[in-house]
Parts: C-alpha cells; structure tokens; sequence
C-alpha cells in the first residue's frame, strides 16, 4: 500500500505543480481584472492585486481531486460513483467559495475549470512515463531545480506588484522540492520499490481509533518539522541574500525585488517539500511511527 501512495502522491504533486504554475502565469498574461467592488464585496483583501482569469483555486481542486480519482480507481477497489461524486462535490465547493468571496466570476471559474480538465487529459497518455523519470537519470534531480526555478525567475513582469509571482514561487518550489524528495527516496531506496503492475486492493482498510491516533501522531510531528524547517532556511537565505545585495534586514519592501523573492522563496519552500517526503517519514520511522 505505502508504494500505491507513493506514486499517486508523486503523480499529484507534478500535475498540480504543471497546472498552478499555467494558470498562475496565465492570470498575468490575459490581466483580466477580479470582479469590480462595488457591487461585489470581496472578502479576500490579500490577493486582490492579483488578476482574475483563471481562478487558480477552481483549477487546484480539479487537479487535486481528478488526479487522485483517476490514479486511484484502477488500484483501489471503490465504488466509482461514490469517488466521481466526492471529486465532483469538493471542486464545485471550491468554485462556489470564490463566487462566495467576491473574488472571481463566473467565467473565471469556469475558465480554470475547463483548463485543468484540458491539461489532465493531454498529460494523461504519459502519466506512466512521467513517473518513470523519477528514477531515469542521476542528473533528474538537477533538472527538478533548475528548470523550475528558471520558470519562476523569468515569471512575466505583472505592471505593479501582487503577490502571484511569490505564490507561484511558493508553489512550483514546493512540488520541486516534494519531486526531489521522491527520487531521494527511491535512489537510496528509502521506500519499497514500485511494482509495475498493482492488484486491485479488494477492501480499503476501516478507520479504527489506533489508526485515527497514530495519523494524528504522525502529522503533528511532521508539521512541528517542516515549521522548524521552513523557518530556519527561510531566516538563513534570506540573511544571505540581504548580505549579498546589501539590503538593510528586515526591509519587507526588498523582500519584493525579484532577486530576493525568488530565489528565498524558491530555497525556503524546496526545503519544506523535501522535509515532507524524506526527512519527516525518516523520523516517523526513528519513532517508530511507521
């Protein structure tokens, strides 16, 4: 089962990864204003610099739950309907709540939508050859850093400043740094090898009270890790950077410089990533959680 999980996890992180970073570009590339206010209350006051179409949200919950469902039905045994049903509930949830806040329209929701489904069905035919490049070449893991961070660095320049370039950032550093930890994993064979064919589990296991305490146990010591983690590297790059372009400390406004941003966003969050799929399942395993 832990190698099921594994390559599903895998395959969500990548595609989730590709889509976020489409629609987050394509915000500032069609610069499609969010809903005016008035009439529209927005909710939201951190991102409404940011450009409306697509909503990104809408296209991380289609992502999310359409990848999980189809990387899941042929290797658990499941009713589809009831999976088709929950996937369908949970991105139409999410597309409601950003009608909800007042920060989208219709369209835009609609716009992400129909993107992500674009996007999984043309990536769908090389699902299988997407997970093998994990374990292709020694040098994969360079090209999980430097193409990804090539990408953010070189993110369109948006007329003012929002925070879309940092959140992509955020975002495709952490799928980075989540690929890295896979291959670290599977290269040093930190996790039991994947099979190439997967028989169908005939029952997913029931919920039991042990089980519902040890996952607790597991994820609060994971997040206490990956908090330690992410606030240490983030200190430290971001004290190197500012040593390095002669930036007075804790200037907020020089966290923005596309120099600065990037590169310790890009640094903070492959760390955090990397935690999460090999440091934080070492330690599980020092504890005797696993």
């Amino acid at each position: 089962m832990k190698t099921r999980v594994w390559i599903t996890s895998a395959l969500q992180n990548k595609t989730s990864s590709l889509v976020m970073y489409i629609g987050q570009v394509a915000k500032d590339i069609l610069k499609w204003p969010r809903p005016s206010s008035p009439p529209v209350v927005k909710l939201e006051k951190r991102v409404v610099a940011e450009y409306g179409m697509p909503s990104t949200h809408a296209m991380a919950a289609t992502a999310i739950s359409f990848t999980l469902l189809i990387s899941t039905m042929d290797r658990y045994q499941y009713p589809f309907a009831l999976g088709l049903t929950m996937a369908v509930v949970f991105s139409t949830l999410v597309c409601l709540s950003r009608l909800y806040t007042g920060m989208h329209t219709v369209l835009d929701v609609l716009g992400g939508v129909l993107i992500t489904a674009f996007l999984i069905a043309l990536t769908y035919p090389a699902w299988t050859l997407i997970d093998s490049l994990d374990s292709a070449s020694p040098l994969f893991p360079v090209c999980v850093i430097v193409v990804p961070f090539f990408l953010c660095y070189n993110y369109p320049v948006s007329d003012y400043y929002s925070p879309t370039r940092a959140d992509t950032t955020t975002i495709v550093a952490a799928g980075a740094g989540v690929t890295l930890g896979f291959w670290i994993n599977h290269f040093f064979q930190l996790v039991a090898q994947p099979t190439p064919t997967f028989p169908v589990i005939r029952s997913i296991p029931a919920l039991t009270t042990d089980m519902l305490v040890l996952g607790l146990t597991k994820f609060m010591v994971g997040i206490v890790l990956i908090v330690l983690v992410r606030q240490l590297v983030q200190n430290l790059s971001l004290q190197v950077l500012f040593s390095w372009f002669k930036v007075v400390t804790r200037n907020k406004e020089a966290r923005r410089r596309l120099e600065i941003e990037v590169p310790y966003k890009f640094v903070t969050y492959t760390s955090v990533g990397l935690c999460a799929t090999t440091f934080v399942p070492m330690l599980h395993r020092f504890l005797g959680l696993l």
